[in-house]
């Protein structure tokens, strides 16, 4: 079974740093996508940041772009999202997530998603 484990996460200033990581198991394929999603109160979920395994191609949200960077390690089964100079609104519950078809609906997409971690909590106060 395809497992996703989650930490990191927890309370912050604004400004401040945290990161969030997400170890993958289970998964067989030589290459398919690590992401980040997030879901603040009320409002949807949304992409934050994925990476696939094979190529290293990388996505952005664009509300993170230039504060968070993603990164995996050599064996390609853990992803780390580092999010620097946060912000109140980046609040909300992180999720871990996995796409196996490597992007085939779109790249870093909410459908394309195969599993899902739980949810780790970010809050950045004002």
């Amino acid at each position: 079974d395809v497992q996703l484990q989650a930490s990191g996460g927890g309370l912050v200033q604004t400004g401040g740093s945290l990161r969030v990581s997400c170890a993958v198991s289970g998964v067989t394929r030589d290459s398919y996508i690590i992401g980040w999603f997030r879901q603040a109160p009320g409002k949807e979920r949304e992409a934050v940041s994925c990476i696939r395994t094979s190529d290293g191609r990388i996505y952005y949200g664009e509300s993170v772009k230039g504060r968070f960077s993603i990164a995996s390690d050599n064996a390609k089964t853990t992803a780390y999202l580092q999010m620097d100079r946060l912000k109140p609104e980046d609040t909300g519950v992180y999720y871990c997530t996995v796409d196996l078809n490597r992007g085939l609906l779109g790249f870093c997409d909410l459908v394309g998603m195969h599993y899902w971690g739980e949810g780790t909590q970010v809050t950045v106060s004002s």
